[in-house]
């Protein structure tokens, strides 16, 4: 695709922040940049703190997005799973409830600040609410060494976890660990090891994963995470990074284009906000393969200060220069 001129993407810009129902990844609202494209509203979202290599994929996705026609959908409805933060055992029937009609459940463990016993407590009182049919997958963002993860593992595997995400750092850690969990049947899923290497395929050569997480953003768009799952041959599930409608937008693209689609998606987090840019409800635990148009009056009342969108303009303009010279 044919990069588009900086002031051409610079002129379509908005910038929003969105305020999240509980705390997640250590932040209270997510700021973002939305940009109206010839092929519909796109999101480029790196966080805040990522630096301008890594964000420039974002940049090509949502590019990309915006600019280029989607690949044809092979399903018009995703399925999607709810996403439990790390909030007290007690919290977890107020935090399904956001999710209507989800039989599937990502809840957050390995949270700074917690013990593995707030962990264990979390996901039974998810596996309580759900009964014995819901499916539980957990996700530790890397944080586990390869003893706390086994050991983690050992705890919670009576709640049938459907399987374990980035529960070690590395290649070699989640190796090692699938190797000494063999026997307990829990799957293990690779989502930094993907999105965040060099080479995105690197875990799936070392047999280091039973399946990975894919993100269109930071993978650099919706062809290039298509590529990717091609070559990996491992199973996928199509993941957001805390977008809005329009990123979730990106992601159900992705998902539709897919020619098998084994789990639930993560492409429901836009439940997490107390308002997002457009209406992408859940229905039945599943979302419409569409592109949410935002509402002008919510884009207005979301906009960020001035100053905040400078620090946008002069990021996405840095990315481009990357993509330019790539």
């Amino acid at each position: 695709m044919t990069l588009p001129p900086l002031a051409e993407v610079l002129d379509r810009l908005q910038v929003v922040s969105l305020p999240l129902v509980t705390r997640f990844r250590a932040i209270d609202t997510r700021e973002l940049a939305l940009i109206e494209g010839p092929e519909g509203w796109t999101e480029f979202s790196p966080f805040l703190e990522y630096d301008d290599r890594e964000s420039a994929a974002w940049l090509a996705a949502a590019l990309e997005f915006g600019w280029a026609p989607s690949p044809a959908p092979v399903r018009d409805r995703i399925p999607v799973n709810a996403t439990v933060p790390a909030v007290p055992a007690a919290s977890v029937p107020e935090v399904l409830a956001r999710f209507p009609g989800c039989r599937t459940a990502k809840v957050k463990v390995a949270d700074p600040g917690q013990r593995l016993a707030d962990d264990i407590a979390r996901v039974a009182a998810v596996r309580a609410a759900m009964g014995p049919e819901g499916r539980i997958r957990i996700d530790a963002n890397g944080a586990w060494n390869i003893d706390e993860a086994e050991h983690a593992v050992r705890a919670m595997e009576h709640d049938d976890l459907e399987y374990v995400e980035q529960p070690c750092a590395s290649v070699e850690e989640l190796a090692e660990l699938r190797r000494r969990i063999a026997r307990l049947g829990i799957p293990i899923a690779a989502d930094e090891s993907v999105r965040k290497a060099e080479d995105p395929l690197a875990v799936a050569r070392a047999g280091a994963a039973d399946l990975l997480v894919i993100k269109a953003q930071p993978l650099g768009g919706v062809s290039r995470a298509l590529q990717i799952v091609a070559d990996a041959g491992l199973p996928v599930v199509v993941s957001s990074a805390l977008d809005s409608a329009v990123g979730l937008s990106m992601g159900v693209a992705l998902a539709a284009a897919l020619p098998e689609l084994p789990y639930d998606c993560g492409l429901g987090t836009g439940a997490l906000f107390t308002t997002d840019v457009a209406d992408y409800a859940l229905t039945d635990g599943s979302l419409a393969v569409t592109r949410p148009i935002p509402d002008p009056e919510i884009l207005e009342r979301l906009t960020v200060s001035a100053e905040r969108r400078q620090w946008w303009v002069e990021r996405i303009s840095r990315c481009h220069d990357l993509l330019a010279g790539s």
